[in-house]
């Protein structure tokens, strides 16, 4: 098979994938999509290889996820947390809660191995998964490698409806108050957020770049964008290593960690990734080597994984709940509010914008009760897949992977 044959066959299936997504509205997950027919792929026609033949080798991909996850740490903005606190707590929370039943529970009946490879994809997205997945091989676990990918496709199946009927339930419930009120009380506390954040924003205004105000802006090119990354994640890479002979961190954590402070100090703007045009193209190398992970499975290792499978991610999900209503009595959230916050750690941005969205379109056709609804639902959803997706998972993957 030629190379860019292999391209072209490989780009087809996360189109389709997307394609699929698309026309479901997510309730059939691009991942999946992608997970069968590379299953097909490998089990059929496909050299095993495929994925380095199309010119995405193992170090392309780790490359590219350090420079994902460093592009991860510019998203954070640390007033947007504070504001957000309560959907922090219970995200972790429920975080927590997974962590908890799934080692007190589930050690017992699929092994001490299983939950800690099991546990940082399940709460995480394609970064963990793939750490666990490399950590599981370099440990000689090859079963345990091919299930840290299929619980990362997996996941969304349990969070996705689950979220719905939640986010369902609290919505009416939102509306019952609303129109029985005639809007008064929560239109007041919508008005008093706007201010608050409206004063937050003008009193956080300033230029992006702080160490490089005063260079003229055509200087600012793609590639200083990138240089300006790669150098945020050199740094990174090489604080782990002198950390390595006193503690094991992951150079990962430290490239989110250095991402944040990056960013902070003005030497990264926001996205920078995306503002030098090359998120596109890093995102499509690691999800190909995500997938080149499953050429390992066997139609026999898929049937021997499918137990644990199901296992891990019914228990997860009920220490999830557990921990998230526990939480949300102590903060004053409802129970429906706090369980859906949790749940995104199942799946993470872009599905809990479009869950959340396509919850409030069903309950009512009223713009200003969709406003209302959204108001309330959308920001904790989104903060909630945030810190659980994109930092929490990732912090797990990094002390995780040392225990196996």
């Amino acid at each position: 098979m030629s190379q860019m044959l292999a391209v072209v066959i490989l780009i087809l299936i996360l189109f389709i994938g997307d394609f699929i997504a698309v026309r479901t509205k997510a309730w059939v997950p691009s991942i999946f999509v992608c997970a069968v027919l590379f299953l097909a792929g490998y089990w059929t026609f496909f050299p095993q290889d495929i994925v380095a033949l199309a010119g995405v080798p193992p170090v392309v991909a780790t490359l590219m996820m350090y420079l994902l996850i460093t592009n991860m740490g510019t998203l954070l903005s640390v007033q947007e947390l504070k504001n957000q606190w309560k959907t922090i707590v219970i995200a972790i929370s429920g975080i927590l809660g997974i962590i908890a039943v799934l080692f007190a529970v589930g050690t017992f009946i699929f092994g001490y191995q299983t939950i800690v490879v099991a546990i940082p994809p399940l709460v995480g997205g394609v970064v963990s998964a793939l750490i666990m997945s490399e950590g599981a091989k370099e440990a000689g676990l090859a079963s345990l490698s091919v299930f840290a990918i299929v619980i990362y496709v997996m996941q969304g199946f349990a969070g996705y409806p689950i979220t719905s009927i939640v986010l369902k339930k609290e919505g009416k419930k939102l509306l019952e108050s609303y129109r029985k009120s005639g809007g008064s009380a929560l239109k007041q506390q919508q008005l008093a957020k706007a201010e608050m954040a409206a004063a937050s924003e003008a009193g956080t205004a300033a230029p992006e770049l702080k160490l490089f105000k005063r260079m003229p802006e055509k200087y600012n090119t793609d590639f200083f964008k990138l240089l300006r990354l790669a150098i945020v994640a050199f740094l990174a890479y090489q604080v782990s290593a002198w950390l390595a002979p006193v503690v094991s961190v992951s150079p990962f954590v430290i490239c989110l960690l250095f991402g944040v402070i990056a960013k902070s100090a003005g030497f990264l703007e926001k996205q920078v990734l995306q503002k030098a045009n090359a998120f596109g193209f890093a995102i499509m190398a690691l999800m190909l080597f995500i997938f080149d992970g499953l050429k390992q499975a066997t139609p026999s290792m898929m049937l021997q994984i499918i137990w644990p499978l199901v296992g891990t991610i019914v228990i997860g999900v009920i220490g999830m709940y557990i921990f998230s209503f526990i939480a949300g009595k102590m903060l004053g959230v409802s129970k429906h509010m706090a369980f859906a916050v949790s749940l995104t750690a199942l799946y993470g941005f872009p599905a809990d914008y479009i869950i959340t969205n396509e919850v409030i379109k069903s309950l009512t056709e009223d713009e200003e009760e969709r406003e209302m609804l959204t108001s309330h639902m959308l920001p904790p959803m989104l903060v909630g897949g945030f810190i659980t997706v994109t930092i929490v998972s990732v912090v797990l993957a990094g002390f995780f992977v040392s225990l196996l």
